[in-house]
């Protein structure tokens, strides 16, 4: 029991000094061609996973904390008023300090809880045995696959290949999913169901962070932030959807991959069914 506390408390003080370097330097993110994916919130989704959703809550809370200070000081972008209260106060009154909170600790809260369980609902659907489940799972798999794929080919392609840039992303994109299909058709029928569980985990983190921020945006500062952005306000809802069609579900599968990855070797250290219950 002693070693169990001392163990959560060391890997607790780890992700939170690996967020906070990942906040204050370059190496929160990783350039992508067109796009810089975020992994900030990786240590996170692990922590959620590892020390349960109470320990994963605080991560976030962390998370948030370091965009607060960011956007705050730095304010390198015209649209850093929506995470920081201090700024949302000059731009839209006394409510912006309560929006801006909101967007900036709410969503990055449930990065720490959300991949818990659908860790946990992953595991048990295809542990159960039944292959309509299985199918399931991979299909969303492979149709996320597909929509990312597409997307970051289609802008990378669309210059060089002009009209004929949809037509080969799209193949492109097809022929991936359904290669990734197979393989997790295959790799499920030797019952290697953390692995999967720990991919969608990472996926669902991440694009828990980008929905509700988003989302936030336009529902509380659908106006402002056009102003910030100097385009319509009928334009916002565009934007909006480009950037979680495009870097958000980008990011979630980068979060997929490398959740995966350093699950899996974290797991030597604490097994996975020890995610069962978070009793800590």
């Amino acid at each position: 029991m002693k070693n169990e506390k001392t163990y959560e408390l060391v890997l607790t003080a780890l992700f939170t000094a690996i967020i906070i370097i990942m906040a204050f330097t370059p190496l929160g993110y990783i350039p992508l061609v067109v796009i810089n994916a975020t992994i900030i919130h990786i240590p996170v989704i692990l922590g959620a996973l590892f020390l349960g959703p109470k320990k994963g809550a605080f991560l976030g809370f962390v998370f948030g904390l370091t965009s607060f200070i960011n956007n705050t000081f730095k304010a390198v972008t015209p649209s850093a008023f929506v995470f920081s209260p201090i700024l949302a106060a000059n731009v839209v009154g006394v409510s912006g300090i309560f929006k801006s909170l909101y967007i900036c600790f709410v969503p990055r809260i449930l990065v720490g809880v959300i991949p818990y369980y659908v860790y946990l609902l992953v595991r048990m659907l295809l542990r159960n045995g039944q292959k309509v489940w299985r199918i399931v799972v991979n299909l969303a798999a492979s149709l996320i696959l597909i929509i990312s794929l597409y997307a970051l080919l289609n802008r990378m392609l669309q210059d060089k290949l002009s009209g004929r840039s949809t037509t080969v992303s799209l193949t492109v994109a097809i022929l991936a999913g359904a290669v990734l299909f197979i393989i997790l058709t295959i790799v499920g029928q030797k019952k290697a169901t953390a692995n999967i569980a720990l991919a969608y985990a990472g996926l669902f983190g991440a694009f828990t962070n980008t929905l509700f921020v988003m989302s936030g945006i336009f529902i509380l500062y659908k106006d402002a932030y056009a102003n910030a952005l100097g385009i319509a306000g009928e334009a916002v809802f565009d934007t909006i959807m480009g950037i979680i069609t495009f870097n958000g579900i980008i990011e979630a599968v980068v979060a997929a991959i490398i959740v995966a990855g350093v699950g899996l070797a974290l797991t030597r250290i604490k097994p996975v069914k020890e995610l069962k219950s978070d009793k800590k």
